[in-house]
């Protein structure tokens, strides 16, 4: 039986339906879990899927002890005809997220203690304490924030400025969990100790209610409150000699035997907006929650007697935050990728250069005005993305300036560029449909569709593209796919089989974005080109094809490749999309300059479901990609078909799809 399953197309961001086989969603669901993660994690209680539960208990001979209930909690009925006979004395569950309580733990112990288990039972995990701890951190707050852009011009220096409305937006509501461990300490600075902000003891009644908690303090350094950083610890038992805990290397009891995870990492908050601390003066930490997520903010006196408390999570009203994720936030925010662009404008601009923008929520048609271009065209296709970019141009008083057309790019006329010639294209790339790196090359399609515009010696900008590839051995990332074998003395092999027949799945075996920045990795290979896009000529009718093999360069776990793509501004001007740090080597793996942030680095990897073999430099990875660019007219679509990767007789199966 087939079903029909709809999905973005990156190439044209419109949702189309497509046929597939009726256990796609199983499928999905299963080959993109965590759960080997989480079985990899020694510190945690963990609750297999009831698919395969069944089976692991009774081949483990627990039939006759454990009783597999397929039902979320809160349906689970109570009698002699019910799923259990009467309530339960021991509550043992795990319902966390990276924020505590964004999967419903609140509201599922609630329904459990009023329905499910006795009055004086035990819960296991016994108590949770949620952290926090004040910091000033410019990179992190450029993740939430449009800072002012500065634009060195001819006549002198010009500033690009966000709109009143998002310097007082509070931000997206919603946490932004990364690899804290990650993060250098040179990019923050500390401003208060590590504050308890609250507990939630699971062995006794537990409200879903909206409810604050305050800690006051004395700031440890002057400094701009930005960003809190939030974790927190689970005590397993009652007198609490058993922990878990989530806290970052810093803040940890014994960082020496820190537990890598992915399934739970660490919370960013950003404060609605930036406070000024005094070292020494007394101020209030206040952490909010309703019954699935947490924010805070800074009193100055007790939110007892201060109305100010935020009652409601604060909400995005200048719909920036709506459009832009943080990692494009710090991708905007960078000045030096700004200046490669600047750069590369310069050379290519003219006095009479009429230009055409066509990336999504893009700054490049204020600097391409700045930098005196007779007439800029934008092209933005969403109506949220006119309403910003209409705020950001009236900020800047460029209303009258630039021409700001709400189309999709393919559908320009004539009319819309008001019956002139398109000398200069540019884009970024970006599309806010994109998810793996090569979904950019959207861009090829739009100037191919824009062809009729351009006039005689038109400029494209970037003038071609390049995909690249590596082979590397992970830290850590590879526990996401590794097989478990046995957990606690269980043999969970068929949880492993059910994963790796998911992972066989035509769409599980696509490439993973990752920012690598929080990934630690090694190169086992040096990078390699595979293939370049030249979008000076519209895109070929014929198959772009290459082939070819990545030779090892030395001994190490093959986890996988990692692809990125670099876009060629001008001949002697690079700007990689990709920016692979590889911490125990300290070596940066892109050729050309490197611009962007490292948070708004994205690459695509491949993470075979197997157990890390080593392997010596000598063998030779085989690689063959293809990638399809029919035009426009045909099938707006970028497919990679099955690629095999090769390591001796190991076969490692890596497909990348676009849409």
């Amino acid at each position: 039986m087939k079903v029909f399953c709809g999905r973005a197309n990156p190439t044209t961001g419109s949702v189309e339906w497509l046929e597939e086989d009726e256990h796609y969603d199983y499928h999905q669901e299963i080959a993109r879990s965590s759960y080997a993660d989480m079985l990899h994690d020694k510190d945690r209680v963990f609750k297999p899927m009831a698919d395969a539960a069944v089976k692991i208990v009774e081949k483990n001979g627990f039939s006759d002890k454990i009783k597999i209930i397929n039902k979320h909690s809160t349906e689970v009925t109570m009698g002699p005809d019910g799923d259990m006979p009467c309530r339960a004395n021991i509550l043992i569950t795990e319902l966390f997220d990276t924020e505590l309580i964004g999967e419903g733990a609140l509201p599922s112990y609630e329904h459990a203690h009023r329905h499910l288990v006795q009055e004086n039972c035990e819960a296991v995990p016994h108590r949770a304490t949620v952290y926090a701890q004040l910091v000033e951190s410019r990179r992190m707050w450029s993740w939430n924030k449009l800072f002012p852009i500065p634009v060195h011009t001819s006549c002198g220096e010009q500033v690009i400025v966000p709109p009143l409305e998002l310097e007082r937006c509070p931000g997206a509501p919603s946490v932004y969990d990364i690899q804290l461990n990650q993060v250098s300490s040179a990019d923050f600075t500390v401003l208060s100790d590590v504050l308890p902000m609250f507990s939630v003891d699971f062995s006794k009644q537990v409200s879903s209610s909206a409810a604050c908690h305050s800690r006051q303090f004395e700031p440890v350094a002057s400094g701009r409150a930005q960003v809190v950083l939030s974790w927190w610890d689970i005590e397993m038992d009652p007198e609490g000699k058993i922990k878990c805990s989530m806290a970052p290397f810093w803040a940890h009891s014994d960082p020496e035997e820190l537990q890598w995870r992915d399934h739970w990492m660490q919370c960013v908050y950003f404060l609605p907006q930036e406070e000024p601390v005094v070292q020494g003066s007394s101020i209030y930490l206040v952490a909010h929650h309703d019954d699935y997520c947490v924010w805070y903010s800074l009193q100055r006196t007790s939110p007892e007697k201060d109305r100010r408390v935020y009652p409601a999570r604060p909400v995005c009203d200048c719909q920036a935050h709506l459009l832009w994720n943080r990692p494009r936030f710090g991708e905007i925010n960078d000045q030096d990728r700004t200046d490669q662009y600047i750069q590369a404008l310069r050379t290519v601009l003219k006095p009479d250069s009429v230009c055409l923008c066509v990336s999504d929520g893009s700054l490049l048609s204020l600097l391409a005005h700045h930098l005196g271009a007779e007439q800029v065209f934008t092209v933005e296709s969403s109506a949220a993305s006119y309403r910003l970019m209409k705020k950001i141009f009236k900020a800047n008083h460029l209303e009258d300036k630039i021409n700001i057309i709400e189309k999709r790019p393919e559908l320009l006329t004539s009319a819309d560029l008001e019956g002139k010639k398109i000398s200069l294209l540019l884009g970024e790339p970006f599309f806010t449909t994109s998810l793996l790196p090569w979904h950019n090359l959207y861009f090829w399609y739009v100037r191919t569709a824009v062809d009729q515009h351009l006039g005689p010696g038109a400029v494209v900008m970037p003038q071609t593209a390049s995909l690249h590839a590596v082979v590397v051995e992970f830290r850590d990332l590879w526990r996401i796919r590794s097989p478990c074998g046995d957990c606690e003395g269980f043999d969970v092999h068929i949880m492993d089989d059910m994963i790796k027949r998911a992972l066989d799945f035509r769409e599980s075996k696509e490439a993973e974005p990752h920012p690598l920045w929080e990934y630690p990795c090694r190169c086992l290979s040096e990078p390699q080109q595979i293939l370049t896009f030249d979008f000076r000529q519209p895109v070929p009718p014929h198959l772009i094809h290459a082939e070819g093999s990545i030779e090892l360069r030395r001994p190490g776990r093959s986890h996988g490749a990692v692809l990125w793509m670099e876009y060629h501004l001008t001949p002697d001007n690079t700007v990689n999309t990709g920016l692979l740090k590889s911490v125990e080597d300290k070596v940066v793996l892109c050729t050309g300059t490197v611009a962007g942030t490292p948070t708004a680095s994205r690459q695509c990897t491949s993470s075979p479901w197997r157990t890390p073999e080593r392997r010596w430099a000598a063998l030779r990875l085989s690689v063959t990609l293809w990638i399809s660019t029919p035009t426009l007219e045909t099938s707006p679509w970028i497919s990679h078909s099955q690629t095999p990767w090769t390591m001796g007789s190991d076969p490692h199966l890596l497909r990348n799809k676009v849409a």
